[in-house]
């Protein structure tokens, strides 16, 4: 694109301009995403009105060229589909302009007027700018200062800002866990607990998975004791077991005592060793195979989608019983062992039972030791009696050499953009 900054109130009416110069139509609004931190939001695409007065929506990555005089499309395909508005998606003429916001620094107030948008280093493009008019003596005037300012600038735009907790759980919905997880903890305490009250117990949990341990306390506190239970067993039991042993001991015991047997006896095992150990480290539900399991009962377990990617590069040969602790362990067979070997062999014949394991008490040095020594992602917990117990993944190994707090730092890339100057109108 040949323009490094467009202002959306100049793009109404442009001309659109297919890759062999056939007007299509025109530009009608710009459509974004708002982000619920003070993130710049990005550019989705242009609502288009086609010469058929049909309204279309036009992806940026379909954009070939924006200059004063008209908008210019890339070869490749467009729905011609009528545009029909999501949840998570914001008009910038249509619903942006006139909104009122206060300038962070300053403490003014006044209305978006414009907004710049401009490509960012990843090739998207966002909203990196905004014109604001802002008050004088108390009042608004049409000739009053328009101020160029930065989006991170001017609060009042986000989505905890403009839309209802429906809307936010709308955008939620399209968001991975840890995306979430960090979205709330930039809410106000009473609009975390809004989210919290609307989401059903398995996607919290997935969330509190990701959260810091200080949210994690102070929402945790917010729930009645029954669904305080009710999330902690849909959690995955190291997890569950991070949370509880941040908690006071007498706690911990009543949360235990309310949840169900089966799901609360994972958790007990893992509470007995330390933190920064192999024990208090693994997941207690590895994927476990009896050795006359063949390869396609094996890859059949794999592909569940509700086992996390590191859990699901190898699988533990072990002799009955399956539940951990199990019996007596044989070997692993690595995910792309699988992959080469035929779906009727036996896991027995394929496994490797020459990887070494790691005890329970193997402390956070050996364990990083370990996966760095044999290039893992997820490595075998066995006690002295032969019992596979449970497994360490990286993501967990991460988790806990990582500084503590790592959750609550900004992780946000900024938009780098050069001062904008923008005639008065």
């Amino acid at each position: 694109m040949a323009a490094p900054r467009v202002f959306v109130a100049r793009m109404a009416g442009l001309a659109v301009f297919g890759p062999d110069g056939e007007r299509i139509g025109k530009v009608r609004d710009v459509v974004v995403a708002l982000r619920v931190d003070a993130s710049p939001p990005r550019v989705l695409g242009l609502v288009v009105d086609l010469s058929s007065r049909r309204r279309i929506f036009v992806p940026m990555l379909r954009v070939a060229d924006v200059d004063p005089a008209a908008v210019t499309l890339a070869s490749g395909s467009v729905s011609l589909r009528r545009f029909d508005q999501r949840p998570n998606e914001t008009l910038v003429l249509g619903q942006l302009l006139d909104s009122p916001v206060t300038l962070r620094d300053s403490g003014e107030e006044g209305v978006v007027v414009d907004a710049a948008i401009e490509p960012t280093r990843t090739r998207d493009w966002a909203i990196g700018r905004l014109a604001v008019r802002t008050r004088r003596a108390g009042r608004l005037s049409r000739r009053g200062h328009v101020e160029v300012v930065a989006w991170s600038a001017a609060q009042g735009l986000g989505i905890s800002d403009r839309q209802g907790t429906d809307r936010l759980l709308a955008v939620f919905e399209t968001m991975r866990p840890a995306d979430v997880a960090a979205a709330l903890s930039e809410l106000p305490r009473e609009r975390q607990r809004q989210v919290v009250d609307a989401l059903d117990d398995e996607r919290l949990a997935d969330v509190f998975e990701e959260l810091s341990e200080s949210d994690q306390r102070v929402l945790l506190g917010y729930l009645h004791s029954e669904r305080q239970a009710d999330v902690l067993e849909a959690m995955s039991p190291d997890d569950a077991a991070d949370l509880l042993g941040e908690l006071p001991d007498d706690e911990a015991g009543r949360l235990l005592e309310l949840m169900e047997p089966d799901e609360s006896e994972p958790v007990r095992r893992l509470l007995r060793y330390e933190w920064n150990t192999a024990g208090g480290l693994m997941t207690p539900e590895p994927i476990t195979l009896n050795p006359d399991a063949t390869v396609a009962e094996a890859l059949a377990r794999v592909r569940n989608p509700d086992i996390p990617p590191a859990l699901a590069s190898m699988v533990f040969v072990c002799r009955p019983p399956s539940a951990t602790p199990t019996g007596r362990y044989l070997g692993c067979v690595h995910a792309q062992q699988l992959l080469r070997a035929a779906p009727f062999e036996l896991v027995a014949g394929i496994l490797d039972s020459e990887l070494p394991q790691l005890g329970p008490d193997a402390s956070l040095g050996e364990v990083t030791r370990y996966f760095a020594t044999y290039n893992l992602v997820a490595g075998p917990v066995v006690d002295p009696q032969d019992h596979l117990l449970g497994a360490v993944t990286v993501d967990d190994v991460l988790d806990h050499l990582l500084p503590v707090g790592w959750r609550d730092e900004e992780q946000a890339d900024p938009i780098d953009v050069p001062e904008a100057e923008v005639a008065d109108a």
